[in-house]
């Protein structure tokens, strides 16, 4: 069957590749060789983004040396957004969780604070925030997306009142 680098329980754009199983995922989760070549092409693609990856283990990450180019890459082409929007629902399939909140704020840092991704601000919005599987996170990083978003009144994530009390 066809293979996919970041496979899901639930079928992608190519309806040939089978969605996963969740002893699969499991049988995945506990082999030190999957997971290694799992991160190794997590690097991969975050190079190909113009991201490093600092810490293996907590996730942390940081604009490449060639991110100007990369991100103009991101910029001009969107179907780059379902592909990582792929990867971060599959962060969380394989236990990596963390990852998939350093990412996002990466990305809403990069969309909301230094502008350098217009074109990714809406997917990071309406996609990326919402595949982190920890609640308490993804609240957090709401939050986040809240404080930076310009203007605070037109921001649809969440309800105003609870942005505005959330401690």
């Amino acid at each position: 069957f066809p293979f996919r680098l970041f496979p899901l329980r639930e079928h992608g754009m190519n309806w040939r590749a089978r969605p996963l199983t969740c002893q699969e995922i499991q049988a995945f989760r506990k082999s030190r060789k999957v997971m290694d070549r799992f991160i190794r092409a997590y690097k991969l693609m975050l190079g190909f983004y113009g991201i490093n990856l600092v810490n293996d283990e907590t996730g942390e990450l940081e604009r490449a040396a060639n991110w100007r180019e990369r991100f103009e890459n991101l910029n001009r082409f969107s179907h780059n957004n379902l592909r990582i929007t792929r990867i971060l629902k599959c962060l969380g399939e394989m236990g990596y969780e963390d990852y998939q909140v350093h990412l996002v704020k990466f990305f809403l840092t990069e969309t909301l604070v230094e502008e350098t991704l217009p074109n990714v601000k809406r997917s990071a919005l309406d996609y990326f925030l919402f595949t982190v599987r920890s609640k308490e996170k993804r609240r957090e990083l709401v939050h986040y997306a809240w404080q930076h978003f310009k203007p605070q009144s037109s921001f649809v994530w969440g309800p105003r009142d609870k942005l505005q009390k959330y401690r």
